[in-house]
């Protein structure tokens, strides 16, 4: 029997810190049960002491979902601890991920003030010390303590080994080497690995964890040498999302694993077959695309062209293919779907997309789903996710959209007359622009009284021919907080409103959330 290496998934903190992205409690919650299908083990869900939403979905998710252990992110820093032993306090398998920098450059730079000592020396040994009482407060909330070691591909060996030692000794179960800023190289990051094992005492009584981020492209590689040198718990993201060009994606780290349980000789106990389904729904909640070579679980992954590559695959499907695309959860059977598919068949495919929807957000998906059917021939998945994007808020709407008249053209002066509904109050506003998509910006600015900068502004057809649904995605600035907004309409200046709209409403719903923080404060 081959060795199982423990699946931790941070999707839901070290992901959505991806710049442009964010994931309300609504809609972590919805990625956690997919993640708890997809079988990880451990599900980070957040950094509670960040903001009161953050709080808000580690303490939900600890509630709610069944299965993995779930973890919360602290610094070394009581206050944090404390807010992740708050947050998981109902949670039936807790974990929390405490650490500090372990590099004399974080150490360095992040410790400059003398009272953490005047020498290089004498911050080693302060920051030596707050681990091991980051630890040990980290224990009075859960039995389960993780620490990393921040930088550690940059520390010195010597260092570092010291430093692990005594958080083990304080009581830490799993010790993460992470390779923060993608520095090390495969060879390099498996050596200090093993270097790990052969020079720590106690390390027997830990496990090793690997988490390692993608600047040279090498997060995936390292990772996979990390467990050839005796790791055995792999830390990453659903494709790769994360702080500047990411972390280890998991969903190639478990499908090298399983391919070439040969050559490394163990496995995970997650459900491969929730890999794509899982992709598509972290890649929708967060805005950004997945690439169509994008390895395991791009549209082009097991897709041939070329006529010798064809006719290979014809003959033998194993000539040109190392994976079937049914082990990762692509289908090449589907249902069309079409106006009369049935509210049975759309909630069907919902669920099969890992949208879970009440009664009350089918019915409202259902009428815009024949909308849109009557207008197309078939309906496809990206038209649903638009769809449900538009549809159905996980936020109160304090704007809507009652109606909308744009006028333009090569000789004209481009014009948007909108009405909305502002906290159930119809109010109307126009406005000129430089384009119509600007008009109508503009208007609905004016009527809602907002000084959000537009930052973003993306459109695209989530599925072809002219009938096809535009799909818009605006990023909006208002006073340093940035808000993502999506809309979808056969009708690309509609879209844009719905998108405006969607990021205003996301910012009405965060005043909300500060106003009862501090009332309740």
């Amino acid at each position: 029997m081959s060795e199982k290496v423990t699946v931790f998934d941070t999707t839901l903190r070290d992901g959505e810190q991806a710049a442009g992205t964010r994931l309300g409690s609504q809609e972590k919650l919805i990625i956690a049960r997919q993640l708890a299908q997809l079988n990880v083990d451990v599900i980070e869900a957040g950094y509670p002491a960040s903001s009161p939403e953050d709080f808000e979905a580690v303490q939900r998710i600890g509630r709610e979902i069944q299965g993995p252990t779930i973890c919360a992110l602290s610094r070394a820093v009581a206050g944090d601890i404390e807010a992740c032993g708050k947050a998981l306090a109902h949670c039936k398998r807790p974990r929390i991920h405490t650490g500090i920098g372990a590099s004399d450059i974080h150490i360095g730079g992040k410790f400059q003030d003398e009272r953490y000592g005047k020498t290089l020396a004498e911050k080693r040994l302060k920051v030596l010390e707050m681990a091991v009482d980051a630890v040990k407060l980290a224990r009075q909330f859960a039995d389960d303590v993780e620490f990393y070691a921040e930088d550690a591909g940059r520390a010195d060996p010597a260092y570092l080994f010291e430093m692990i030692g005594a958080v083990i000794a304080a009581g830490a179960c799993v010790v993460n080497i992470p390779d923060t800023t993608g520095y090390t190289v495969p060879e390099q990051y498996g050596t200090l690995i093993r270097s790990i094992r052969e020079n720590v005492p106690g390390i027997e009584r830990a496990v090793l964890s690997v988490h390692c981020h993608d600047d040279l492209g090498m997060a995936v590689a390292n990772t996979l040498h990390g467990v050839l040198n005796g790791a055995r718990q792999v830390e990453g993201t659903i494709n790769g999302l994360g702080e500047r060009a990411g972390n280890a994606a998991l969903e190639e780290i478990v499908m090298a694993l399983r391919t070439r349980a040969d050559y490394f000789g163990v496995h995970t106990g997650v459900d491969a077959r929730e890999l794509y389904r899982t992709s598509r729904l972290v890649a929708d909640m967060l805005g950004v695309k997945v690439p169509p070579n994008k390895a395991v679980i791009g549209a082009n992954a097991f897709s041939h062209s070329s006529g010798i590559h064809v006719d290979g695959f014809l003959k033998q499907r194993e000539t040109y293919e190392i994976m079937r695309p049914e082990d990762v959860g692509m289908m090449e059977s589907r249902v069309v779907l079409t106006a009369r598919t049935g509210r049975h068949g759309l909630l069907d495919r919902l669920r099969k997309l890992g949208y879970p929807v009440s009664e009350q957000e089918l019915d409202q998906a259902y009428r815009r789903f024949l909308v849109v059917a009557d207008k197309k021939q078939e309906v496809f998945d990206e038209d649903l996710m638009a769809i449900l994007h538009d549809e159905i808020h996980p936020v109160p709407a304090a704007f809507e959209l009652e109606y909308l008249h744009s006028y333009s053209g090569t000789s004209a002066i481009p014009t948007a007359t909108v009405r909305l509904r502002v906290k159930g109050v119809t109010q109307e506003g126009a406005a000129i622009g430089d384009g119509p998509v600007d008009a109508v910006c503009r208007a609905i600015a004016q009527v809602t009284h907002t000084a959000a900068k537009l930052q973003r502004y993306e459109i695209h057809g989530v599925t072809s021919g002219t009938e096809a649904m535009g799909e818009v995605t605006v990023q909006l600035e208002d006073e340093g907080r940035r808000v993502v907004g999506r809309g979808a309409s056969t009708d690309v200046i509609e879209a844009s409103a719905k998108a405006y709209i969607d990021a205003l409403n996301k910012f009405a719903s965060l005043d909300s959330g500060a106003r009862r923080s501090t009332a309740g404060s």
